[in-house]
Parts: C-alpha cells; sequence; structure tokens
C-alpha cells in the first residue's frame, strides 16, 4: 500500500453505503461487513430499502442504504451518524449527508453528477462545486467511467459494466481500510461459478477501486481499526431472521418434535420463511400458505398433530390472525408465532422498523385470550428467544408471540455459533398411552399445563375446539360458572409462567437518580447511551424487558429503586401504559419516537441528562 499522509487510530467506525436502488449497495455492505468480521471486528449492520419497488431511477425515492457498525470494542448498534459515507448518485447524498458527522470522510462517484441526475435529486446547483461539502473531506473519484475503463479489453457489454461498480467501490473501501482483497475475490468466485465472465469482470472491478485508491492523491488518510477481544468460538455475521429460523431448528432438535411452519410472506419476515424452507434435511416441513389466516391455522393443526408449530408475520399479517390466536388459546396448543414489526398502521412503510405492535399483542382478540409475549433485542440473540419462545410454548402448552422487528430482522451482527447441547433442556408434557385417566384439560397443580396428546395414539381419544370445553373432561359447555372458572384457568396458567422465566436484570447499580427502561430491540442504543452516561459520574442504570407477559416477578422492586423512571419505545408509550395498568403508583417519563429510524445516542443521551438536571 502507498503512504498515506494521515492514518487514524480508531476505536469504532460507522460507513454507510448508499445509492440508486440497482447500484448493489446491499452486497457491497455485506461484504465490507464480512471481511470486517474476518478481521475480527465486532459488527452492526443495518440496510436500509427504499419503499418503493420501482422507485424513479436517480431520486430520493428509490435510494438503497448499507450501514456498517465496526470496532475494536463490543458494538452495540448499527450506529448513529457515519464517519465516512459513500455516495453513488445525487440523490443518495442528499438522502443521507445529514447522516454524516462534521469533518467525516466522503466518497463520491463524481461520474454521475450530471445536470439531469442532479435536477432529480432536488438540487439547483452541483454539490461537488458549490461549496456546501467544504467542512468534510470529500474523495471525488469517477467510479463509474473508472470501473468502465478497467474492463474495456474484457470484452463485457455496457450493462454489466455499469453492474460492476459496486466492486470497484468496495476495493477502493477495502484500501481505505487496509483490509486484504483475498476473500472478496474468492467470494465473486464462488458466487458466480457458472458465469466466468461475470467472474472476471467483478474482480477485475475489485482490483481496479483498490488500486485506484492506492495511487491517487486525491486520498490523503486511512483508517486502522484493530480486532475486538472475544470469546473463544466459532463465530459468523448473522442476520436476526435466520437467527430466528435457527433458533426455531436447534428448539424442534431439542424437543424431538418435528418442526413446522405454516407462513404467508410478508416484508420484513419473510427471510424465516426462506430460511428454514432450506433445511428439509433437519426435518423441518414448511408450508407456504395462500394467505396469513391459512398459515396460522395450518399449524394449529400441525400442533394438533403433535408438531413444534411456528407461523411467522408482520404487523398487518399479525392482525389477521388474531381470530386464530384465539383458537390456539381455548384448545392450549403450543404455537410460536413470530411478529417482525415494522411501521404501521395498515401497509405503512414496510421496509421500517417500530415497536407499535406490543397492544396488538396483549389485547388483539376477542374475549379473554392470555398467552405469553416475549421480546428479541439484537439480531444475535433473536437465536436465543426463538429457542426459548419455543420452550416455553411446548412446555406450558401455550401460543407464544415473539416480537422481533424490522431492525433486528434485516439487521446482523455476530453471532458466537453455541453447541446444541448446552441449551437448555426441552421436556413437551407428552400424554402417555397407558395413562388410563387421561382427560384432555386434566393439569399439573404447579403450572397448570394439560397434556399434549397427538391424535391416532390409542387411548387418547379426546375432543378440543374453539367451543368452551369443561375442565378436565373437555365436554362442550356454555355453563356460566364452567366458563368463569377455564378463563381464570388460561389466564393464571400463563401467569404461573413467571416462575421459569429470568429475575430481571439491571446494567448499572439496582437503585440511583435515573432508570432507564426499554423492551425489545431498542436495547442496543440505550445500552449504549446509558454505559457512556455511566462512565461520566451520571447515576443511571437500565433495565431491559424480553419477557413481557408475565413480567419478571422482581419488576416492581426493580422500579421502586430509583428516583425517576423513562420509558422509550419506537412507538408513542404502549409498554409504558402496560406498566401504568400493572404497577401504578410510580411516575414515568415517556421518550417516544415514531419515525420509522431507531433511537440516537445523541438524542438519549440529551434527554437523560435533562432528566438527572431536573429537579
Amino acid at each position: 500500500m502507498g503512504k498515506r499522509h494521515d492514518v487514524r487510530e480508531l476505536e469504532d467506525v460507522v460507513v454507510k453505503f448508499v445509492g440508486d436502488s440497482g447500484d448493489g449497495m446491499q452486497l457491497t455492505g455485506t461484504l465490507f461487513s464480512e471481511v470486517a468480521a474476518l478481521s475480527g471486528n465486532d459488527l452492526a449492520t443495518f440496510p436500509d430499502f427504499p419503499a418503493e419497488i420501482r422507485a424513479p431511477h436517480n431520486t430520493i425515492a428509490g435510494v438503497s442504504g448499507f450501514q456498517v457498525h465496526m470496532g475494536q470494542r463490543k458494538i452495540y448498534t448499527s450506529g448513529d451518524m457515519c464517519d465516512v459515507l459513500v455516495a453513488m448518485n445525487p440523490a443518495s447524498l442528499k438522502a443521507n449527508l445529514k447522516w454524516a458527522k462534521p469533518g467525516s470522510t466522503l466518497v463520491i462517484d463524481s461520474s454521475a453528477f450530471d445536470e439531469k441526475t442532479i435536477g432529480k435529486a432536488g438540487y439547483v446547483q452541483n454539490p461537488l462545486e458549490d461549496g456546501s461539502l467544504d467542512g468534510y473531506l470529500v474523495i471525488k473519484a469517477p467510479i463509474t467511467s473508472m470501473t468502465h475503463e478497467a474492463l474495456s479489453g474484457l470484452g463485457v457489454d455496457k450493462r454489466l459494466a455499469e453492474r460492476t461498480k459496486n466492486m470497484f467501490v468496495l476495493g477502493l473501501m477495502f484500501n481505505l481500510f487496509e483490509r486484504d482483497i483475498a476473500k472478496p475475490l474468492e467470494f465473486i468466485k464462488e458466487k458466480f461459478t457458472d458465469r466466468p465472465k461475470v467472474v472476471q469482470a467483478n474482480q477485475a472491478a475489485l482490483q481496479a477501486g483498490y488500486h485506484f485508491a492506492e495511487n491517487t492523491e486525491a486520498i490523503k488518510v486511512s483508517f486502522r481499526v484493530g480486532p475486538a477481544p472475544m470469546e473463544k468460538g466459532l463465530y459468523r455475521n448473522i442476520h436476526g431472521n435466520i437467527a430466528t429460523a435457527w433458533g426455531l431448528l436447534a428448539a424442534a432438535e431439542r424437543s424431538g418434535r418435528p418442526l413446522f411452519l405454516g407462513s404467508y410472506p410478508i416484508t420484513p419476515a419473510t427471510e424465516i420463511l426462506m430460511e428454514l424452507s432450506k433445511h428439509k434435511s433437519l426435518g423441518a416441513k414448511v408450508f407456504q400458505a395462500e394467505d396469513e389466516i391459512a398459515g396460522i391455522c395450518s399449524a394449529i393443526g400441525a400442533s394438533f398433530g403433535g408438531s413444534m408449530a411456528v407461523t411467522t408475520t408482520s404487523g398487518p399479517g399479525l392482525s389477521l390472525k388474531s381470530e386464530a390466536l384465539g383458537l390456539a388459546v381455548i384448545t392450549e396448543l403450543p404455537l410460536v408465532i413470530v411478529n417482525v414489526q415494522r411501521a404501521g398502521p395498515s401497509t405503512g412503510m414496510p421496509t421500517k422498523s417500530e415497536q407499535s405492535d406490543l397492544m396488538q399483542a396483549l389485547f388483539g382478540r376477542n374475549g379473554e385470550s392470555p398467552l405469553m409475549i416475549m421480546a428479541a433485542s439484537s439480531s444475535a440473540n433473536c437465536f436465543y428467544y426463538a429457542y426459548m419462545a419455543s420452550k416455553y410454548a411446548m412446555e406450558h402448552m401455550t401460543p407464544v408471540i415473539l416480537l422481533t422487528d424490522g431492525y433486528l430482522g434485516f439487521g446482523s451482527e455476530l453471532f458466537r455459533i453455541p453447541d446444541v447441547n448446552d441449551l437448555p433442556a426441552i421436556n413437551p408434557p407428552m400424554a402417555d398411552s397407558n395413562d388410563k385417566n387421561f382427560k384432555p384439560y386434566r393439569r399439573d397443580e404447579k403450572t397448570l399445563v394439560r397434556k399434549w396428546a397427538p391424535p391416532g395414539v390409542e387411548g387418547l381419544r379426546h375432543r378440543i375446539g374453539g367451543l368452551e370445553k369443561t375442565n378436565i373432561d373437555g365436554n362442550v359447555s356454555t355453563d356460566p360458572l364452567n366458563h368463569q372458572l377455564m378463563t381464570n384457568i388460561r389466564e393464571e396458567k400463563v401467569a404461573r409462567i413467571a416462575d421459569y422465566i429470568p429475575l430481571q436484570e439491571i446494567h448499572g447499580e439496582d437503585s440511583g437518580e435515573l432508570l432507564v427502561v426499554g423492551w425489545g430491540g431498542t436495547e442496543g442504543a440505550l445500552r449504549s447511551t446509558v454505559s457512556a452516561m455511566q462512565e461520566k459520574g451520571h447515576s443511571i442504570s437500565h433495565a431491559h424487558f424480553n419477557y413481557i407477559k408475565p413480567l419478571p416477578k422482581n419488576t416492581r422492586e426493580i422500579l421502586s429503586g430509583f428516583k425517576k423512571i423513562v420509558v422509550c419505545e419506537l412507538n408513542n408509550g404502549q409498554f409504558v401504559n402496560y406498566l401504568r395498568m400493572l404497577y401504578p403508583g410510580f411516575t414515568y417519563h415517556q421518550f417516544n419516537k415514531v419515525q420509522g429510524l431507531p433511537f440516537h445516542v445523541q438524542e438519549l443521551t440529551e434527554t437523560f441528562t435533562k432528566l438527572l438536571e431536573e429537579k
């Protein structure tokens, strides 16, 4: 590598790749993060898709992005503001410049800035020439034209050359961050093994970008991010949806129950369906249903038949599943419902993330329909909470809603692959065919859990269904006192799961001035903010909830230890109102955001500081 005037050693760095939806920014960001992981960095990523399927070319509506936060320390979020922004056209620069730190590095494809594209982006003048970027370190590189030049001797057509400019950018960035390009070259060879011309073109573009960065005088700085200290083990960079699928597979293996998924494709949950469909060799049965209702009803049928049953969806799909959820509740069959939340209502912003389905999960059914609710809080721990949701569903014979969100499902982070044998055992309460006293609603005295009796087993014939049944015998009943009894039992059964979930932990002291409360996918931003403020001496702690219904048994005790409580959510206050219902008497402050965007550390820091300063 040629000598640079400035080599910056960084503890962590945020890089964002942005361009038109056809510029390959998702692949570029993915390969960049994969090499970062191989270099020993901890990381978190987040792809930012346009909501429009075919947005007009070179417009802000069609901008696609991929953000990578990597470092030589533990990384909790995909980052706030960018240290390096790669912009492939005027629209992507205009849409994302607000996320670049003052003084940050901008890598810009100058050959994409002509009068037409500048006008379509909403600029009056060329931002590369009007002085508006003077506060940044700007690397203006004619990426598109140099890519065409690099491939001119290979006999590739103009369309293919255009599509490889993202590899030129990747090569430039690998040089800028002192990374080896051997792995991405090998990846290109493996990905397009049956298309040698595509392999040749992409490899040539990658190498051209790398050599351009090495030899140009336009780049006067390079960045160095050392490896992060990590526990020994086998790691991979994993997306939350893939982690969820793997957690379900692991639970099926540990429980001895065959996995059945009945689902309808919906953004941003579809990848779980796609991933599980690849694992028929592990016994997974996947049914792509014609609609959301068919998806959950097929899963309920599979559960009745003795399978570990799952259905996956996102917000509008959960609405459609609500009637069948009531059926799963009254029949007391195990079922995992994964809801990858997105911005609503209705179709809303399908590629953006929110936490606005909590009330629907808690109360969105007719009648008294209690079930367990959990929430994953990182892309990697989607694995563990999918596993535990399956465990609780089967062991306690109840539907369990697992809430993730688009930020977790599409995002990725490093995941240490566990030994399945080290995961908690799963022991479904299967009925014994030798039990001469079997009754469908005879219950364990401690847990109130009934036995699971798949049909076709001699001696275990029984009736369950949507009509109310008598306790023990399971006969159809409209007796008012029996209905009261069964309603109370179903509620109490879910409440008693609190005896089996972990006590709530606190990050920081168990008493003090301010307790920050969060749930689900906001954990990274809240933890990063609180940790930084603790280092500065502030009396602040963080309690992040993964178990929503029932809540951990020490919840009241935790809330009682602090003078002020602030509940932070990506909605208008659903969890805080739930806490007000269950634990009145506390004064709850709120910090809410409903923009389809995650929390930023800066805005959280300002909010918490203000609360600490108020008398």
